[in-house]
């Protein structure tokens, strides 16, 4: 090999090295911006603080992985312990109904009651083969062929009451059978109409606070009514079906 070969070869691998020391300290510079380039959205407030640390949660080539989660929140007492969230623990996929990267004031959570059922399903089947939990899968998935729509009415194999029975403002009058009346999607009840404004049989299905039966009642909700007489149970006297706040001869009236 002659001197200028060697000079050659020599200058092209110091253009390289250049090169890639500029691209080096070109990436370095603009690391934030290409961070946030690729970056999907801010994450909750509730996981800000990880914000620049993407391997936490992500891996390389599988995305977002339940034992990364859980080596965070596998202690999580107060969820573990919650009759309603319990079932946590024996969850193995948290990605369907936890979701990140939507905003720092939206909450990590979109509950998927399909995902939900389908994983009680699959901890029924994981029985032995003899037990009842077992069979009581396989029928229920037979149930679920048979009815139209197939695996859109898997959100029926719920028992509502398990996580909302702390919630019910029906007070137990209505049963179990939630899905009767709501949906997974949403607890309005689409074309449901108020009683006529004229009922006086309100107390069956609305029952007063808690102030209603101190001396709040007497001291407060009778006067700005103009109701001195009224009782409890007589909710039609001051409320209007509108909202509870709308007050007759009142108007929206806000206490606090």
């Amino acid at each position: 090999m002659n001197n200028r070969l060697l000079s050659a070869i020599l200058f092209g691998l110091v253009i390289v090295a250049a090169a890639l020391s500029a691209f080096h300290a070109h990436v370095t510079g603009n690391a934030e911006r290409l961070q946030r380039f690729v970056s999907p959205g801010k994450l909750s407030a509730a996981h800000a603080f990880l914000e620049q640390e993407c391997a936490t949660c992500h891996t390389p080539m599988h995305g977002v992985e339940a034992t990364k989660c859980i080596v965070c929140h596998a202690n999580n007492e107060p969820l573990l312990k919650r009759q309603p969230t319990a079932f946590h623990a024996n969850i193995g996929s948290c990605a369907g109904c936890h979701l990140e990267h939507r905003g720092v004031s939206i909450r990590p959570v979109a509950m998927d009651h399909i995902a939900l059922a389908r994983i009680g399903l699959d901890a029924l089947s994981a029985s032995a083969p003899d037990t009842e939990s077992r069979l009581e899968a396989e029928r229920i998935r037979h149930w679920l062929r048979d009815r139209p729509g197939g695996l859109s009415q898997l959100d029926r194999t719920l028992h509502c009451r398990t996580c909302h029975a702390t919630k019910d403002r029906h007070a137990g009058l209505f049963g179990a059978d939630c899905s009767q009346c709501h949906l997974t999607t949403q607890w309005t009840i689409s074309g449901y109409r108020h009683p006529s404004a004229s009922s006086r049989d309100c107390a069956q299905c609305h029952q007063a606070p808690p102030s209603h039966y101190m001396e709040h009642f007497r001291m407060v909700s009778q006067r700005v009514t103009g109701e001195g007489q009224a009782q409890v149970n007589e909710c039609y006297l001051c409320h209007q079906t509108t909202t509870w706040n709308d007050i007759k001869q009142v108007g929206w009236y806000k206490h606090h």
